[in-house]
């Protein structure tokens, strides 16, 4: 180490701890790992093929020591069509760009789960991500990790997403005769359209702050 406290460059320029892990859930799966994405001291992503979602889970399990669950959710790629919270409504709309970017290792589809696991001994995690198909179908990993039981239904809940093998999929949060999924990016969040968030529209000055109707002129 040198006296300031920062690690070499030579090492940080690899991670073999997390390189091995990639390593060792390719020879779990094989071609099923699509694509990975490491940051050296940092974290590390893969993109596994649909069909092989459980299979993942249970790899990472059984052969790689990831014994803990830390949590498992959807994520809605499409631009808001809406635009960001915090836009002024009453403003002029800019031209929006609605190419979706799937981030860390790509992807072909809009929705896709991602779900991260830990080894407690190892103390290392891991980020999995797969594309959701058309059919908005994916297997449940309750049978990996039992933990994911609650996680998957809010994904199914919030973004409509179904997980085969799921023993109860029903409501956490909204009424049963609730209509959408208001974690979708085009859901029309109407609050958001009426007062821009996070107040912008209606900020107080502060005690003190020299506003119009303080004092002399």
């Amino acid at each position: 180490m040198s006296s300031t406290g920062e690690a070499p460059a030579a090492q940080l320029a690899s991670d073999h701890l997390r390189e091995g892990l990639v390593n060792g859930l390719r020879s779990a799966i094989g071609d099923a790992l699509l694509d990975s994405h490491l940051v050296p001291g940092a974290d590390v992503w893969v993109r596994v093929r649909t069909d092989a979602w459980r299979k993942t889970g249970l790899a990472l399990r059984d052969q790689l020591g990831m014994d803990y669950f830390c949590f498992l959710s959807a994520i809605d790629w499409m631009p808001s069509p809406f635009g960001r919270g915090e836009d002024d409504p009453t403003a002029e709309q800019p031209e929006r760009d609605d190419t979706v970017r799937q981030g860390y290792t790509g992807g072909e589809t809009r929705f896709q789960m991602i779900a991260r696991v830990v080894s407690s001994t190892a103390h290392v995690g891991i980020n999995i991500k797969a594309d959701v198909p058309d059919s908005l179908v994916i297997d449940s990993w309750i049978p990996v990790y039992a933990g994911a039981n609650w996680h998957e239904r809010e994904a199914w809940e919030m973004f409509g997403i179904s997980f085969a093998g799921h023993p109860d999929l029903r409501h956490l949060y909204l009424p049963t005769e609730f209509e959408g999924y208001p974690l979708r990016k085009d859901f029309p969040l109407l609050a958001r359209m009426v007062k821009p968030w996070p107040g912008i529209a209606d900020v107080e000055p502060m005690p003190g702050g020299g506003g119009d109707d303080e004092g002399g002129e």
